[in-house]
């Protein structure tokens, strides 16, 4: 199965090409998130009316719910330059004073897994987001000596889906914090018609619901998933995606009703076949299906939880009813 339509990897140049044309510019054409949204146009038009920068923004929850789009977004909303990095590849406190000075008064600087960057850097980010200064070493030894380096007034927008990684005066630096919700059906019935129009490839209603609601409540998902069934129709060399055809790539691509791939299937299946259904720890989920903690905490998990297939409690996660309801297994009520 091609791991990477469901496990929010990386994209390779293509798919970064395609994923930007999919991505809306203004708040009016970003679907989901509603009262985010409301919310986040009354703090820019004030912030416009004061001419002052917006506050700083730290979004958070599973990955593909359009955080760095939203960000874009706010970027075009306020009429400012973006620029975009990722925390990991802030290694050092000179590659964040090298973002920083290129900065103009009101632009956006916006940190994608924010959560990953190195201590000494977000220490530095400390003054930068609170008065607009940072102050460096320049040179070594006896030579040494503090420079006061001044920032024009910026819009730190950090994106995480680990919050609770963040530390605590990070965390309190940000004046905007807003989780972002996962997207129900009709939400993403909605952005799989508008990508279907940008792909220039007919959908039948039926058949953006039916991809929709096997989506993880995920628009990243959606549109990856799009892209496949897109692929099979233009095999069969069929001009319009109905719901007969969304179904039968999904089950080749083994996607389950309820959006569940294999993964999920090995997690929920590890805990009842193995395990009675819990409670069990991640480390030993993860250590009989092959799979890093982080995977399963940050991409899986949160959907699971989500959907109610999974229960998290003090000796462990547990399988709900639900979970072996769905997997057409016998339940067995008892005590966890």
């Amino acid at each position: 199965m091609d791991d990477e339509i469901l496990n929010n990897q990386p994209l390779d140049a293509g798919e970064e090409s395609i994923e930007k044309s999919l991505r809306p510019n203004r708040l009016d054409q970003y679907i989901g998130q509603q009262a985010l949204k409301e919310r986040l146009a009354v703090y820019i038009q004030a912030a416009l009316q004061r001419e002052e920068p917006l506050d700083h923004v730290l979004l958070y929850g599973p990955p593909g719910l359009g955080k760095t789009t939203l960000a874009m977004v706010i970027a075009n909303e306020l009429g400012v330059n973006i620029r975009t990095t990722t925390g990991p590849a802030i290694e050092k406190s000179g590659d964040l004073l090298a973002l920083l000075n290129e900065l103009t008064p009101g632009d956006v600087l916006f940190i994608d897994e924010i959560h990953r960057m190195p201590r000494a850097v977000e220490e530095m980010l400390y003054s930068a987001m609170e008065d607009y200064y940072v102050d460096i070493i320049v040179g070594e030894g006896q030579v040494a000596r503090p420079v006061h380096f001044p920032l024009p007034p910026f819009t730190l927008i950090g994106a995480t889906t680990r919050a609770g990684m963040l530390s605590q005066p990070l965390r309190d630096r940000f004046g905007i914090v807003e989780h972002m919700n996962y997207y129900n059906a009709r939400e993403l019935t909605d952005i799989v018609q508008r990508s279907a129009d940008i792909f220039d490839t007919e959908i039948q209603s039926a058949g953006a619901f039916e991809l929709a609601r096997r989506s993880r409540g995920t628009p990243r998902v959606a549109n990856r998933l799009l892209r496949r069934v897109r692929d099979f129709a233009m095999n069969r060399q069929q001009n319009l995606i109905d719901d007969q055809l969304v179904d039968y790539a999904l089950q080749l691509l083994e996607v389950d009703v309820a959006g569940l791939d294999q993964v999920d299937h090995k997690i929920l299946h590890t805990m009842i076949d193995y395990y009675q259904g819990g409670p069990v720890g991640v480390n030993t989920i993860a250590a009989n299906i092959g799979e890093e903690v982080e995977t399963i905490e940050s991409m899986y998990e949160p959907y699971l939880l989500q959907i109610g297939f999974l229960q998290r409690t003090p000796r462990g996660r547990v399988a709900t009813q639900a979970a072996y309801e769905h997997l057409q297994i016998p339940f067995e009520n008892k005590e966890h």
